[in-house]
């Protein structure tokens, strides 16, 4: 086993301090190399387990979406590997995301909106889906304004796989 191996299966994360800390333990078992790629919805706490992985890998800070940059890389205040934090939300292929010349060999890379967008990149990686119930219901179900839910303190389910 390497990497966050040890961690695969499923998780319930029962707020966003926990959702930190659950990506601290992931960040201090990544290396170089190593990519994640995070799905969940809006407000599934993906950047949030980013910020733990952060913590974990001890990289410069803050860690914020990129969703306006795409990506973003954190280097180490520790001699570890830089974290490069990709927001593939806006991206139209793996192309598009190799593109962006990341040094995946040297690194940490995180994508978030990432799925069927890291082909080619690497053999095999580690999935992480994030799931949340908005309003008491399933977000493929939910019926009216979901602003309120976003910020709703409410549990994940996380999952942690590999892949191919």
């Amino acid at each position: 086993m390497s990497g966050i191996d040890p961690l695969v299966g499923r998780y319930e994360i029962a707020s966003p301090g926990e959702m930190e800390e659950f990506g601290d333990r992931v960040g201090r078992m990544l290396r170089p190399g190593d990519l994640v790629v995070l799905t969940g919805a809006l407000g599934a706490g993906k950047t949030t387990l980013t910020r733990g992985i952060a913590a974990g890998l001890g990289v410069r800070g803050p860690v914020q979406s990129p969703t306006f940059v795409i990506a973003r890389t954190h280097p180490s205040l520790v001699g570890g590997p830089p974290l490069v934090h990709v927001d593939a939300y806006r991206l139209g292929s793996a192309l598009e995301l190799d593109d962006l010349d990341i040094d995946a060999d040297r690194s940490v890379v995180i994508v978030e909106w990432g799925r069927d967008m890291v082909d080619g990149i690497r053999d095999s990686w580690w999935e992480i889906e994030l799931e949340r119930e908005l309003g008491g219901r399933g977000a493929d179900t939910m019926c009216g304004d979901p602003s309120d839910a976003l910020d709703a303190d409410a549990p994940r389910v996380v999952t942690v796989s590999r892949r191919p």
